[in-house]
């Protein structure tokens, strides 16, 4: 059998896409993105400014530039390119933190993928010896890095077509970086909003939500929705929260979802729901990195009504998104 020129170069680029990858991460733990949001600089310069070795941070620069990220001038200077600026930290949509969390404990837990393959565990659990969030309680400058990454993800854009009529108190559930809420309350000048999260990820929250001009109708809460959900709200909002979760303990968060409801209140869940046909590559890589990473994992739109069912809940409308890689919207009433 002779192997095809073309696939054998495609293998390869799979192969090596690690390198890249980390390449990435050190660039962005140097802040060297930042350096170069005002214009080009030297190499020189760049080395000095983020206290790298001038041969290696060309090196780096010069392989980077080749994929495009920077764009190399004379007398060895170097300028940013649209593609390598969302690695500044300051710009909308940054990745500076998500190259960070990628290169430092996705990388790791990844090497041991194995583990993984054999167990069913998340290798993630093997490397540093417990859970992903239990970790993140523990270590909080990575723990600010995982807020940063998450606070960088769009909202759903399924969140506009959702009738938010008489909503005057929304309740956003792990709402991360305040994104989602900031947004809704936007969009609705008289509404409330409740975000409970972790320390961590409530003190991103609030400055996300001062610049978006919203935080004096926010109550932050600090706190786990395994333990408690505020009570009160007239809407409650999961964005993004159960995929990470196996279904026993998804089912615990919409247990306390549902205990905090009173009557009339409704609950939107965001999720991706798991193509039959196997979906996009995007979906696909984001699935695989959760595989390493944590015990949950996407689900198709039935496995969702199931869930909820199962933790006492009447799926009353599903808006299905346009394509795979977008969030789809389950509205649902405690039954």
């Amino acid at each position: 059998m002779t192997v095809d020129g073309f696939a054998r170069r495609k293998l390869l680029g799979i192969l090596s896409g690690g390198v890249p990858a980390q390449c990435c991460y050190a660039l962005a733990k140097l802040g060297v993105a930042d350096l170069l949001a005002d214009g080009p600089r030297t190499v020189a310069e760049l080395a000095t400014d983020c206290g790298a070795n001038p041969r290696v941070l060309r090196r780096l620069l010069r392989g980077m530039a080749s994929l495009g990220l920077f764009r190399r001038m004379e007398s060895d200077t170097y300028e940013l390119t649209p593609v390598g600026e969302p690695l500044c930290t300051a710009v909308a949509g940054s990745l500076r933190q998500t190259a960070v969390m990628h290169g430092e404990e996705v990388h790791r837990s990844f090497g041991e993928i194995m583990h993984t393959v054999r167990t069913g565990e998340p290798a993630f659990d093997q490397v540093h010896g417990r859970p992903f969030y239990a970790y993140l309680a523990e270590h909080p400058d990575a723990a600010g890095v995982f807020a940063g990454a998450m606070g960088s993800e769009r909202v759903p854009a399924t969140l506009a077509g959702c009738d938010l009529t008489g909503v005057t108190t929304l309740v956003d559930v792990g709402g991360g970086s305040g994104g989602l809420l900031a947004e809704a309350l936007r969009s609705h000048p008289g509404m409330r909003g409740v975000l409970l999260e972790l320390a961590d990820a409530v003190r991103a929250a609030r400055a996300r939500l001062c610049e978006s001009g919203v935080a004096d109708r926010v109550d932050l809460v600090e706190g786990s929705f395994f333990d408690q959900v505020p009570h009160g709200g007239d809407a409650y909002v999961l964005s993004r929260v159960l995929h990470n979760w196996a279904d026993e303990h998804a089912t615990v968060i919409l247990r306390r979802v549902r205990a905090a409801m009173d009557p009339g209140a409704r609950l939107l869940v965001f999720e991706k729901f798991l193509s039959d046909n196997g979906g996009s590559a995007a979906s696909a890589m984001v699935d695989l990195l959760m595989l390493g990473m944590l015990e949950g994992h996407d689900r198709t739109q039935a496995e969702y009504r199931e869930l909820l069912t199962g933790a006492g809940f009447d799926v009353v409308i599903v808006r299905p998104s346009t394509t795979d890689s977008a969030e789809s919207v389950i509205e649902a009433v405690p039954a």
